[in-house]
Parts: structure tokens; sequence; C-alpha cells
């Protein structure tokens, strides 16, 4: 199980070998890792209540960020199960939060589902890193319209969100190389625009951008300027970086990118990897339980009301008949 959630299962079955000095097929280290898999992502997806206790932390950190995984569809009419797939790419979200300053986060994750039982998955990683009814939520991220609408949804008053401060440095530095295409200039440009953003001055930016926006009959691929200052005109509450950076809270969501690395496109995301989507989903569930310090509580139950054999075939046809 150890190996497998981290290495391919015909891996696996090397490692074994020269570890423990013992043989086990592809084919049963695959059932036995998936069938726990799934015993774990099964046990988790019950959703907490709203917290009516203050909560262990005042400021809680939260992030979410969607990455793309390579799934594979196979033809249900088809006997050979090997013929007719249809290879595609998922998106797993993934999610974590902590305490203000802590290291050590708290990981969700799924693919199926939809946005909401993403924004379930976030709150509960809120809820476990110590989020309380006297607790506020600093979420930073790309903008995306639904997360967003989750943090809104699932913290109310007491969730905030932040424009990933280097997303919105792109949209600057793309209006840059039309408003001062020099090189030097245009460095010097957006540094002044990031310090008028990090001390609270976006109507400077916004003044800053406002006489170079292209004509409305220009194509938004061929206006820079006036899509970045469409783009933040519609965020300004979106945009208070100085008041994060006072409390000591993160501007960037360079965090949840580098999870996408290790919690799900590590296993997930290996070269000639195609997963079928539950089978995707249950093992990212068990990465996450790893990372998330739960793997003893799991086997620790597991030894408690042992469950039925996960490594056991299904039955023949002829005895099913």
């Amino acid at each position: 199980m150890d190996f497998a959630a981290d290495d391919p299962f015909a891996r696996v079955a090397l490692k074994l070998r020269e570890h423990y000095g013992f043989e086990i097929g592809e084919s049963t280290i695959q059932r036995i890792a998936l069938g726990h898999a799934r015993a774990i992502f099964e046990s988790g997806c019950s959703s907490p209540e709203f917290p009516k206790e203050p909560g262990r932390h005042k400021q809680i950190v939260a992030q979410i960020d969607g990455g793309m995984v390579p799934v594979v569809m196979p033809d249900a009419t088809r006997t050979d199960k090997r013929k007719g797939k249809t290879l595609s790419w998922r998106e797993a979200k993934i999610s974590l939060a902590h305490a203000k300053g802590s290291r050590t986060p708290v990981y969700g994750g799924g693919i199926e589902g939809g946005v909401e039982e993403a924004g379930r998955r976030l709150f509960a990683c809120a809820v476990r890193a110590g989020f309380g009814a006297a607790s506020r939520v600093h979420a930073v991220g790309d903008g995306a319209p639904w997360i967003v609408g989750q943090i809104e949804e699932r913290f109310g008053e007491q969730g905030s969100y932040l424009i990933d401060f280097y997303h919105v440095c792109e949209y600057l530095s793309a209006a840059a190389k039309t408003i001062a295409p020099d090189a030097a200039a245009g460095k010097v440009w957006m540094e002044t625009q990031k310090n008028a953003l990090k001390t609270g001055r976006v109507d400077a930016v916004l003044k800053a951008l406002a006489p170079h926006r292209e004509a409305l009959d220009v194509s938004d691929d061929q206006a820079p300027v006036r899509v970045c200052h469409r783009y933040l005109d519609a965020r300004e509450d979106q945009l208070k970086y100085r008041e994060a950076l006072a409390e000591g809270l993160p501007i960037g969501s360079g965090e949840i990118e580098s999870a996408h690395r290790y919690v799900a496109q590590k296993r997930l995301k290996l070269p000639g990897a195609w997963w079928l989507v539950e089978h995707a989903e249950h093992m990212l569930a068990l990465r996450i339980n790893r990372l998330n310090g739960d793997w003893e509580a799991y086997w620790t139950a597991l030894a408690a009301i042992p469950p039925a054999n996960l490594n056991r075939p299904g039955v023949s046809p002829r005895l099913a008949a």
C-alpha cells in the first residue's frame, strides 16, 4: 500500500521482491491498493457542520485550485475493454487550509462532484485546521468565479478572497508591453504599479492604465491594457494586499500550485499512465490520507473491525450462473 501510493503497480512488485524477498503479481497489488483506496475515499465523504465553538485559531489560510489528470473511458459496447477506449483529461480540485503561520496544511481533493463538492472539501479542511465561529478565512487564488463563489457560500462574512498577486502581475506585464515597450521603462512601470497595489492604491494603477486603453473595436486578444483595466476595476475588493501584508497573510497562491505536484501529479500524472476516473479519485484520497497524517488511524481502525477480504477475486461466472 505504501509503495503503491507513490509508484506504478508494476514497480511495486519489484520493490517487494527487493526489500522483502517475496513476489506478488501486479494485478493483485492493484486490486489490494485500489480496494483500500476506495475504503479511504468512502470514509471521508461526510461533511462537518458549521462550528458553534470559537475554534482553535483566529486566522485560517485557505487555497483551492484545479489541475488536470489523465483518464480513460472504456467503450461500454465492447466486450474487450482494451479496445475503443477514449483518452481525456479531468480536473482534480485540490484544497488546503492551515492556521496563519503554520507549515502543516490539511489537504482535501477530488475529481467528481463539481464545485459544490470542492467547496465542501475546502470547508472540511478549514474546520480541521482550526476554523471556528470566531475565526476568519483568508483565501487566495487566481480569481476563478467558482472559487470566489464557494468562499462566499461556505464562510459568509467570515471569509475574504484575495486574487493571487502574481496572477495580477501577469495582466500588468502584458499591459506594460504596450504602455512602456522599452524593457527598462517597462520594468520601472511594473515596479511602480506593484508598489501601488501593495500599498493599497488600486486607483493609481487604474489611472495609469486608463489613458492607454485600446479602442472598443479592438478584440480582447489585441487589447492587453483594456483587459487589464477591466479585470482590476471589477475586482477592487479582491486586491487588498496592503491589509494582508500588514496582518502577515500570504498574497500569493504558490502553496496550492505546488501542492498539485506532490499531492496529485506525482502519482496520477506519470508517463503513460491513464486512469479510470473512479480509480484516480480513490488513489487521490489515499494520498491525501497519508499527507494528513491519517495513515496509522486507518490501519488501526482496520485491525479493530476487519473488512471483507480486499484481495478476494470476483465470483466466477460459472458459479454465479
